[in-house]
C-alpha cells in the first residue's frame, strides 16, 4: 500500500516543499491550511500532476476545540478517498513566528505561541493517535533557535524546546506500537517565514551564510529532503532524536 503523509501547515513554506518532495517520492499526501484555501489547492493540483493522491483539510491550530472534528474529517477522508483506516507518517509542521526582545514579549504573544507551537501539537497529536498506523512515525518541526541564541527569538525557541521534550517522550511511549518520533530543527532557511528576511535581505543572508559551516542559507528543499530521509525505511533505527538541518550554523 501506498504510504500517506499528513503535513500540518502544508500550503506554503517548508510544508509546502515538504509536501512536493514527499510527492516525488511516491508518498500520497494529506495538507491542512489556516485560511489560505487557494494556496492549499494549488500544492494539490501540483501534487495530483504527479499522479499522486493529495487533499487538503482545514485546521487552526489553534483552536484546540476544532480538533475533534477535524478527527471526525480526516476519518472521512481517509475512508471515503484512500480506504483505509489509517495513515503512516505525520509531520507536526505548522507554526508561527514572533520576533520580539524578552523585555518587549507581551503576554498575548506568549500565549499566541504556547497555543499553536505547544498545546496545539500536543493535543491534535493525541486526538490523531489512533490513526497513525504502527510502525510508522512523527518528525516534530523544531528550530535551529533551541541550540544557539538569537536576540529576539526567546519566548518562541522556549516553545520550541518543549516540542523537542515532547518528541522523546512520545518515542519512549510509541515504542510498543513501533512508532518512531523525532525532530527535525531547522536553521535560517531562504522561505517567507519572518516576512521573508533570509531570502529578501541581502546583508543578512550574506551573515547568515558566513556563520554557517556550509557557506550559504539554507534551501526549503534541504529541510524537505531531511524530513524525507526521517521518514523513510532508511531510518526505522532513528527514534527520539534530535536532528538538525542548518548546514552547520554557529558550529
Amino acid at each position: 500500500m501506498t504510504k500517506l503523509v499528513l503535513i500540518t501547515g502544508g500550503s506554503r513554506g517548508l510544508g509546502k516543499n515538504t509536501a512536493l518532495t514527499l510527492a516525488e517520492k511516491g508518498l500520497d499526501v494529506i495538507i491542512t491550511y489556516q485560511s489560505n484555501f487557494d494556496a492549499a489547492e494549488q500544492v494539490v493540483k501540483q501534487i495530483q500532476q504527479m499522479g499522486r493522491k493529495a487533499f487538503a483539510l482545514h485546521l487552526d491550530l489553534s483552536c484546540h476545540t476544532s480538533f475533534a472534528q477535524f478527527n471526525q474529517d480526516l476519518v472521512a477522508l481517509l475512508d471515503t478517498e484512500f480506504a483505509r483506516v489509517n495513515f503512516d507518517y505525520l509531520l507536526n509542521n505548522a507554526g508561527m513566528g514572533i520576533h520580539a526582545s524578552f523585555e518587549q514579549t507581551s503576554e498575548a504573544q506568549f500565549d499566541a505561541l504556547m497555543n499553536v507551537h505547544v498545546k496545539g501539537t500536543f493535543f491534535l497529536t493525541q486526538q490523531l493517535l489512533p490513526l497513525i498506523k504502527d510502525g510508522g512515525s512523527i518528525v516534530n518541526i523544531s528550530t535551529g533557535l533551541t541550540r544557539f541564541s538569537l536576540p529576539g527569538y526567546c519566548a518562541y525557541a522556549m516553545m520550541k524546546g518543549a516540542l523537542e521534550v515532547m518528541t522523546r517522550y512520545l518515542a519512549q511511549e510509541l515504542g510498543p506500537h513501533q512508532i518512531r518520533v523525532n525532530t527535525l530543527a531547522p536553521g535560517a532557511i531562504e522561505t517567507d517565514f519572518g516576512g521573508g528576511a533570509v531570502r529578501d535581505n541581502p546583508d543578512l543572508n550574506a551573515l547568515i551564510a558566513s556563520k554557517t559551516a556550509l557557506g550559504r542559507a539554507g534551501l526549503p528543499d534541504d529541510i524537505g529532503r531531511a524530513i524525507s530521509l526521517l521518514l523513510s525505511e532508511d531510518a526505522t533505527w532513528i527514534t527520539a532524536q534530535r536532528i538538525e538541518a542548518s548546514g552547520g550554523m554557529f558550529v
